[in-house]
């Protein structure tokens, strides 16, 4: 009995002597941080029935007290996918595509060139028709005219694809040689001459220009001043000869329109000079390769 007595004692000690070590690290009261606030314009609110402290007022963590605003940063705008789908060399945005961002004005080029190619079988049913000489040449001038159009934006836009680089040039191509076939029927050999140079040309270089990309030498052969020139030329001949009516009389008077037949003739034959020099370029840039001296 006198050892249970000693035991129990001694355990009474320890925790006296635990709780007054406990208690001489911390203070006779555990203080919990303290969380400054702003001076709010309502002095003291009641709040739950506990009052929200004023400015170098302290407020024990644990207490009940509105959880702290985290303030979001604003929302940033939308991102106009039309405009993002730009080249980074694309030059600012204009006023259209200020006012009208959502229009896919990336896709532009391409549908010019597409409206080119629905142009050509238009051209052909309106040729035939009697008295629509000049809705057959205001049809082929917007035509050319969105040839220069698409080429313009893609460069200041900064936005290519593969499939508008070969429908482009394909596209021109066609639309010419369609009218030149056109009015070589109907004027016969004073367009035929001409029309037989050009058309020569243009499949003697699209077949150097496959050669030489087989080669890897495509570069060499690049549209130059003379080719840009032939072809304004050739698509301003063209506008003009579309214009004359068939016959040169309209309505039993000599049509003012009649007399533009020889100033387009001369023009077109100017072409086809322009046509030979200008081809003769690509053929003398490609002369060392067509020769084997780059071997």
């Amino acid at each position: 009995m006198k050892f249970v007595a000693n035991t129990f004692a001694l355990l009474l000690a320890v925790a006296l002597l635990t709780s007054s070590s406990t208690a001489s690290c911390f203070g006779t009261k555990s203080v919990l941080p303290k969380v400054q606030f702003a001076k709010s314009p309502l002095s003291s609110v009641s709040r739950g029935g506990s009052a929200i402290p004023e400015e170098g007022e302290s407020l024990e963590l644990g207490a009940s007290t509105p959880p702290p605003v985290v303030s979001q940063p604003p929302l940033a705008p939308p991102v106009v996918v039309a405009n993002s789908l730009m080249g980074s060399k694309s030059s600012p945005p204009g006023l259209l595509r200020r006012t009208i961002p959502s229009f896919p004005w990336h896709q532009l080029p391409n549908w010019l060139t597409y409206i080119r190619c629905l142009a050509i079988p238009a051209l052909m049913v309106i040729f035939n028709m009697p008295n629509r000489h000049r809705e057959t040449s205001a049809m082929f001038a917007v035509a050319s005219y969105t040839d220069w159009l698409d080429g313009f934006l893609a460069r200041r836009w900064d936005i290519t694809s593969s499939f508008g680089a070969f429908l482009d040039p394909v596209a021109d191509k066609l639309m010419v040689s369609t009218a030149l076939i056109l009015l070589t029927a109907r004027y016969g050999l004073p367009i035929a001459i001409p029309t037989a140079i050009i058309l020569a040309r243009e499949i003697a270089v699209s077949a150097l220009r496959e050669w030489m990309a087989q080669r890897g030498a495509r570069d060499s052969v690049k549209v130059g001043f003379q080719g840009k020139l032939k072809t304004a030329l050739t698509m301003v001949a063209l506008t003009v000869l579309l214009l004359v009516p068939y016959g040169g009389v309209e309505e039993g008077a000599v049509n003012v329109l009649s007399k533009l037949y020889t100033p387009g003739v001369v023009m077109l034959n100017v072409c086809a000079f322009v046509t030979i020099t200008s081809g003769s370029v690509y053929f003398k840039a490609a002369a060392p390769i067509l020769m084997g001296k780059d071997e």
